[in-house]
């Protein structure tokens, strides 16, 4: 204990220095900024201010960077509730009930329940990071391919949990999501993949640019001579949740925290991930799952909370292992490199101002960023008020310009626009979004780690049951698939006596 009172003593002396306070303050700020653009994501923020970070110290360097990263995860979320455009990825999951509830005038309540789960994701997330940091590492460490694979399998099982579509239609959607993250070269052999001879598709098609068309494009095309939506005057007290809400999102913040920072702290997972299997859980484990999807508190602040934790812990493996989860990461990885400093197990010993500087920046970034947002909200929600004969022409131009920015390819502007006719298509088939993007997310890394399995073990099949932990991930499985079907059974037994 005394030990950790130490860490967060020298942690502290320098978040709080006047230049831990202003690199901090600056990241956040143009992270929030950069996330309210659809398409421009923290890859491109960090990429763009990376050169600056030459000309700083590695730890305020780290915590501007790491700022930036988390700042979007917030701003990302803005136009996915006022406008079903997720501005990061890991913010498509919040469409599916944040933008029913602007639709249902309740936008200034949702952005303010997203505020407070991402705080408080955010803030469970750095406690975890503060106690758990080296019990994690070795956690993480335990889990090989065979582990992952079942992780992954039991993620994709929650494709049938996030829709009141047929199981068939969501899995379907899952498997068709699984072939769009196969689209490019094979990693292993070199040989293209759905390509169809196309050079544009060999790097494969940016997970902006499903994201972006299924809901952005696609709710853009269908509600353009739509009304406006209702905006109600914008005061405190029209922000204000009511005490249903607030008694409904404690459970779910709490699970979704969990997830994040379990997810987080895996290498090659991190947010987007821990949002849909927050969101499937939450679905799960309700008593009444025909809420969801139109405009429910605990699948609004569930992934949410999940985001910001994973956010935050997805920083372990990348400092403490070396590993990163993400490219956004691997910049992060590669800024401690230039700077001198080598990640992994050792860096807590070496250099532990920068670690526990940067740990200790988390909550004066996430403490800025609710002190900002909680004010903005009403200029936020004031944005429903413009015409949408202006305003959507202007977001479609942002949509564009940022997925044309992540690859500098003309192609994923078309793409883009295609994947916007595909969600209108599922939409009126009554085929759920959401398992689309659980299954591009997902299946590259059960291919990645199914067939990892199989050459480290010579291609025997027993691999994939040969740990402990594998064999309780198929064991949550099983159970959840028997409680499944009885539940489904009991619900026909209770509409057959009415």
């Amino acid at each position: 204990m005394n030990d950790i009172l130490s860490n967060v003593v020298l942690g502290l002396s320098v978040a709080l220095s006047w230049q831990g306070l202003l690199y901090c303050a600056f990241g956040v700020v143009m992270g929030m900024i950069v996330g309210v653009l659809p398409g421009l994501g923290a890859l491109a923020a960090i990429s763009i201010l990376f050169p600056v970070t030459y000309h700083i110290e590695p730890g305020f360097a780290l915590i501007m960077i790491a700022g930036i990263y988390y700042g979007t995860s917030y701003g990302g979320k803005i136009t996915a509730i006022l406008m079903n455009v997720p501005g990061e990825t890991d913010a498509a999951v919040i469409c599916l009930d944040g933008y029913p509830m602007a639709r249902q005038g309740r936008a200034g309540v949702a952005l303010l329940l997203t505020t407070l789960a991402a705080f408080g994701g955010a803030a469970i997330g750095i406690v975890i990071t503060i106690i758990f940091s080296p019990a994690i590492s070795k956690v993480a460490l335990a889990f090989g391919s065979p582990e992952y694979f079942a992780l992954m399998t039991l993620g994709l099982f929650a494709t049938t949990a996030m829709s009141d579509s047929a199981a068939s239609k969501s899995l379907g959607m899952a498997a068709f999501g699984i072939v769009l993250g196969l689209v490019g070269v094979d990693v292993d052999s070199g040989a293209d993949r759905f390509t169809f001879g196309l050079l544009t598709l060999k790097d494969g098609i940016s997970l902006v640019v499903v994201a972006m068309g299924v809901f952005g494009v696609a709710e853009l095309i269908m509600s353009y001579n739509s009304k406006m939506l209702p905006v109600n005057s914008v005061t405190m007290r029209s922000m204000l949740p009511t005490r249903d809400d607030l008694r409904r999102i404690v459970s779910p913040i709490l699970r979704g925290t969990g997830v994040g920072a379990f997810f987080g702290a895996l290498p090659g997972t991190g947010a987007t991930v821990s949002t849909f299997i927050a969101y499937g859980l939450e679905r799960g484990v309700a008593k009444d799952k025909s809420r969801f999807g139109k405009g429910a508190v605990e699948g609004l602040t569930a992934p949410e909370a999940a985001a910001n934790s994973a956010s935050i812990t997805s920083f372990i493996p990348t400092l403490m292992l070396g590993v990163p989860g993400s490219a956004s990461m691997a910049l992060i990885l590669s800024l401690l490199i230039v700077h001198g400093i080598a990640p992994g197990p050792r860096l807590i010993l070496d250099h532990p101002q920068v670690v526990w500087g940067l740990i200790m920046s988390f909550w004066v970034g996430n403490l800025i960023l609710v002190i900002l947002n909680i004010p903005l909200i009403g200029v936020w929600v004031r944005l429903l008020r413009i015409p949408t004969s202006y305003m959507y022409p202007m977001i479609m131009m942002f949509i564009s310009i940022g997925t044309y920015s992540i690859r500098l390819n003309v192609v994923d502007v078309g793409l883009v626009v295609l994947s916007g006719l595909f969600g209108i298509w599922a939409r009126r088939a009554g085929f759920p979004l959401g398992p689309l993007l659980l299954g591009y997310v997902l299946g590259p890394l059960l291919e990645e780690h199914f067939r990892r399995t199989l050459v480290l073990s010579g291609g025997d099949p027993a691999a994939f049951i040969s740990s402990k932990l594998a064999m309780v991930v198929y064991a949550i499985i099983l159970f959840l698939s028997v409680w499944k079907i009885m539940a489904r059974m009991r619900n026909r037994k209770l509409v057959a006596l009415s």
